[in-house]
């Protein structure tokens, strides 16, 4: 019997033996075998998507239609109606946490009162705690070195601690989803420490989450080794799951969560599916790439301040000759903002602050430089006068930098962000008058081949 790494061993050496039969023998069909009428990426050759459905939820704002064109006009980005520069704007001047402000109005459709405020505040904070051995049990006992990949499981384990799991009523989707919104950010910090401590031989240090602090602060409360952060750190931390909280139903991870939501599956199903979409780096994992870039230009630059050698590293990034080798400069470009990115103006405005505090304010203003100068290089190398501009993953990696919260996490603090979106979602997709189960057409382009028998092969 071969061991388990000789097993692995002589199985990928199987796989690597018929890679070349595949590439060889056409088994991927070509853009030039499909119909021009197959939307790629679901996307018509105007750049707008494709309508699958309709939601109430959010709003994603970034161009007008006329006569079929996309006319470009500043972002604009909405959460049950309500801007979310409002939202944003009403935090900064009172001085308060507002996520769980967010994810009231997200999942419940309204603003909360003062006092349903204070009330979920409290239920959020004590949901934060998981269930008992359950960190033991599933993280400590099977760690993995990917943060996305253990909170998938965590969220399908957490189906067998919810006896009301198969019950989807209105009420109990309602109660699964802050419960989860709760949850994740203590799943995150303890798979976070496990990773550390049994991959990276660092100590374990596990922290339990205070019902006196709002998500943001026990986020690092957690995760920190003292459990010591500021006012500061926190409330940009708080402004930037706000702004990651939801982003309408268009998006690849929402739309999984909404795919597996109409087959008829339950709450966790569905939510672990959104979580690994989400890991991708087209869509979540889109922030440590700009970060890996940003390493790229920061040693290929001498002189920060010299919009001519910066520009310079652009033009060898879209060339292919600096940087990962794809020739994409990450963190430019949406597939709905064309001026704007309105998250990505809020983050670049309020990190400042931070910046300054902790000497970081070189990286911010190359990080605005390359959104400066990239649309000219693009313009220049490539002949393209579409707009662009900078997307939230521009600047959210560095305001993680600044939170000094490991890479690792990265896109598992957008997950946890962005969970009161997915539930949302979940509840408007399975509570629906109507809920059908959601199946595109596929075109075929496969040929007839006759059956070989296996003495003739």
């Amino acid at each position: 019997m071969l061991l388990h790494q000789e097993l692995i061993e002589s199985s990928l050496s199987f796989v690597s033996g018929s890679e070349d039969f595949i590439l060889e023998n056409d088994i991927f069909p070509s853009t030039s075998r499909t119909d021009r009428d197959v939307m790629r990426g679901l996307r018509y050759p105007n750049g707008t998507g494709v309508i699958a459905g309709v939601t109430s939820i959010g709003d994603v704002d970034g161009y007008d239609l006329a006569d079929g064109e996309k006319i470009p006009r500043k972002g604009r980005l909405f959460y049950r109606g309500i801007s979310i520069d409002d939202l944003i704007q009403s935090c900064i001047k009172e001085d308060r946490f507002g996520f769980e402000e967010t994810v009231y109005l997200l999942l419940f459709g309204q603003l909360p009162t003062a006092s349903q405020l204070k009330d979920f505040q409290y239920l959020m904070a004590r949901w934060s705690q998981l269930p008992s051995y359950f960190t033991e049990d599933m993280i400590l006992r099977s760690p993995n070195k990917n943060i996305m990949n253990k909170l998938a499981s965590c969220i399908l384990a957490l189906h067998s601690h919810d006896g009301e799991a198969e019950n989807m009523t209105l009420e109990n989707e309602l109660f699964k989803s802050f419960r989860m919104v709760a949850r994740t950010p203590t799943i995150v910090a303890h798979s976070y420490a496990a990773k550390c401590h049994y991959f990276d031989k660092d100590s374990l240090y596990l922290h339990r989450p205070r019902t006196d602090m709002s998500v943001a602060q026990n986020f690092l409360h957690s995760l920190r080794k003292d459990t010591q952060f500021d006012d500061d750190e926190a409330k940009l931390l708080d402004l930037c799951m706000i702004l990651h909280a939801e982003h309408g139903g268009g998006n690849n991870s929402t739309f999984a969560c909404r795919v597996l939501t109409s087959s008829g599956t339950d709450f966790y199903s569905s939510i672990a599916a959104a979580v690994g979409a989400l890991k991708g780096f087209r869509h979540g994992g889109a922030n440590i790439k700009v970060v890996e870039m940003m390493k790229y230009l920061k040693r290929a630059v001498r002189d920060w301040k010299d919009d001519g050698q910066v520009k310079d590293q652009l033009v060898r990034i879209l060339r292919r000759q600096l940087g990962d080798g794809t020739g994409l400069i990450y963190g430019m470009g949406h597939a709905v903002y064309t001026l704007s990115d309105p998250r990505a103006e809020i983050l670049k405005q309020f990190s400042r602050r931070l910046a300054e505090k902790k000497g970081m304010v070189d990286e911010l203003d190359l990080i605005e430089s390359v959104e400066r100068l990239a649309p000219q290089v693009f313009q220049e190398i490539r002949g393209s006068d579409k707009p662009i501009c900078a997307n939230v993953d521009l600047y959210s990696g560095f305001v993680y930098t600044l939170l000094g919260i490991p890479t690792d996490l990265y896109t598992a603090i957008f997950a946890s962000a962005r969970m009161p979106g997915w539930c949302a979602h979940r509840i408007e997709e399975c509570c629906a008058e109507d809920p059908r189960i959601i199946r595109p057409a596929y075109k075929t382009v496969c040929r007839r081949v006759p059956y070989v028998p296996i003495s003739e092969r």
